[in-house]
């Protein structure tokens, strides 16, 4: 099945969150970056996104064919530069269930985009990735999974920071 591993990463997310309190949720890790909250955010608007970009390039007739790419998954994230803006967090104080919601609604949105297009115009048409170049309609699917778990690694590695600064402050008060 097409997002077999993107439900599989997206499980392992959901595992790395449980226990968290809102405010932990919340929390901006004492080393800068982004909070836990922040980080699934912009994953759920990452994959809205991607799945607007899907759904307007199968409606293109101009859109370009390409050959498919290789990606090598390293751990470090695909795209280390200025993010589109509608894929960029918010500050705004949010709980893990709203969250998990928009989650849940991104990955319905782009299975709804899946299911309702022609799989051969996935192989014919293509949109460009800021790095990479044109990449298959079909490819950018697992790009989303990739995706997250490249971020799964910087949740881990926040989370852990929260909450060493989180019983620092327990311990001081």
């Amino acid at each position: 099945m097409v997002f077999e591993g993107n439900n599989k990463i997206r499980r392992k997310i959901y595992q790395t969150i449980d226990g968290l309190t809102d405010s932990e949720f919340n929390r901006t890790p004492s080393t800068g970056g982004w909070s836990p909250k922040q980080i699934l955010e912009h994953l759920a608007l990452m994959e809205t996104y991607i799945a607007s970009k899907i759904a307007g390039e199968l409606k293109n007739p101009k859109s370009t064919k390409t050959s498919k790419k290789i990606f090598i998954l390293s751990g470090r994230l695909l795209m280390k530069e200025e993010l589109p803006f509608q894929t960029r967090p918010t500050n705004t104080y949010k709980t893990i269930s709203e969250i998990k919601e928009e989650l849940h609604n991104s990955r319905i949105y782009l299975l709804d985009v899946y299911d309702s297009s022609h799989k051969e115009q996935l192989h014919e048409k293509s949109f460009k990735h800021p790095k990479l170049g044109l990449i298959p309609l079909d490819q950018w699917f697992p790009i989303v999974g990739l995706y997250e778990k490249c971020h799964l690694k910087q949740l881990k590695k926040t989370i852990d920071d929260v909450r060493i600064n989180s019983n620092s402050l327990e311990a001081v008060e």
